[in-house]
């Protein structure tokens, strides 16, 4: 069985996963298969290591002391109180490797610092009315010389960069003139990073990205299957059945921003068109208020309840078709929904968008259950961030067998 970790085939990688395998030829496999195995279920034992992964006792514990040995497991405080010799729970080392993730979107840019459990060491913003290329590389590259100077430079494991698809095709949508974006057709953002830092450079449509956030460092029991819509200043989508992001032929599957949702006048229009933030930001524009706030940290927006309010319902409704249209082709039991959003207005997306569904009548299907995203405004950061993680540390888990 095969997973692919970017979106466009560039930075691509395919590793074949089966279940745990004792001969020496398959070391880094099995090694893989630990530190996923833990980074699924948290710190555990080395028997229950075996258990999990189906590895002989002696294999795991040979693999354990040897990922112990090299700073990416450690050790926890023993677990007594039960007969014979107290169990050690191995976790991952926080400062056992690092990331950065790099969102370019149509209106920000974002840049992190992730350790190996996923927690954000540094960031920086950037605000723009469209993204330049050389203008992106002028804000990563010092960024980068910067936060990693504050890391073991043998533990910078790469960079992802998530970044909408064919991204010159947005120049008309966001108002710049014809051929102001063209660079971005021309030049490979991916391998002058590449170039400049020294580090691997993958890459991963955007809103793919988010949803595989949720994967890597998604908090709370998380459900096999589930659509991810993820509200930025487009909407866009992402889809993940059996454990594994799913990112089609092209590396563009699940483009929820693309369909189509009927009008009241009978025309029809992309959920992009209704459901994003651009159409917050114009009516805000509309209305003679700044909109610069929805482009800064999310908490501080200041958008006056007149303008929230029509945004919201059409937002909410568009959703609402696009989860019964999306939930006729791909049978999922969630819905999770994220964004550049405030944790109120996201919630607020959330209670609204099911209460219309569930007054929806849509014979022939299961309704899915609606639920907030967990990672929030960085997912697609983050989700940068996780593709070195994947490509270097990870296996795919749906494909080992737990032992009874």
């Amino acid at each position: 069985m095969t997973t692919h970790f970017s979106g466009d085939g560039q930075g691509h990688k395919d590793l074949t996963t089966s279940r745990g395998s004792n001969q020496s030829g398959v070391r880094a496999h099995n090694e893989r298969l630990v530190l996923s195995t833990i980074r699924r279920n948290g710190p555990l034992a080395k028997a229950e290591i075996a258990r999990r992964t189906g590895l002989s006792i002696q294999t795991s514990a040979v693999i354990v002391r040897s990922l112990e040995q090299e700073g990416l497991l450690k050790r926890g405080e023993p677990v007594r109180g039960r007969i014979g010799q107290p169990s050690v729970p191995m976790g991952l080392a926080p400062d056992g490797a690092f990331f950065f993730g790099l969102k370019i979107g149509r209106r920000s840019a974002d840049i992190v610092l992730l350790n190996f459990i996923g927690e954000v060491l540094d960031s920086a913003h950037l605000v723009y009315d469209y993204p330049r290329l050389d203008e992106m590389m002028a804000f990563v590259l010092p960024a980068v010389a910067r936060m990693r100077t504050a890391v073991p430079q043998e533990r910078l494991a790469g960079m992802g960069i998530a970044i909408p698809f064919r991204i010159w095709d947005w120049a008309r949508i966001a108002g710049v003139a014809t051929g102001q974006m063209d660079a971005w057709r021309t030049r490979d953002i991916r391998a002058e990073l590449e170039a400049s830092i020294g580090l691997p450079v993958y890459l991963q449509n955007d809103a793919s990205a988010a949803c595989g956030a949720e994967l890597a460092f998604g908090k709370g029991e998380r459900p096999p299957d589930f659509l991810h819509f993820f509200i930025g200043y487009f909407i866009g989508g992402g889809l993940v059945l059996d454990n594994r992001l799913y990112t089609g032929r092209s590396g563009n599957a699940a483009a929820l921003g693309s369909l189509p949702i009927a009008q009241a006048d009978g025309s029809y229009c992309q959920l992009a068109d209704t459901a994003s933030l651009c159409l917050l930001e114009r009516a805000m524009n509309l209305a003679g208020q700044s909109s610069e706030c929805l482009w800064g940290p999310p908490d501080d927006w200041l958008v006056e309840d007149s303008l929230l309010e029509p945004w919201l319902d059409e937002t909410c409704r568009s959703l609402a078709v696009a989860i019964i249209a999306s939930c006729c082709v791909v049978d999922v039991g969630t819905v999770l929904i994220d964004g550049w959003l405030p944790d109120n207005v996201r919630a607020e997306i959330v209670a609204r968008t099911a209460a219309i569904l569930e007054r929806t009548d849509a014979p022939g299907i299961e309704k899915p259950e609606i639920a907030e995203g967990t990672i929030g405004p960085n997912g697609r950061s983050l989700g940068a961030a996780s593709l070195p993680l994947s490509d270097r540390y990870l296996v795919d888990l749906n494909a080992v067998l737990v032992a009874g």
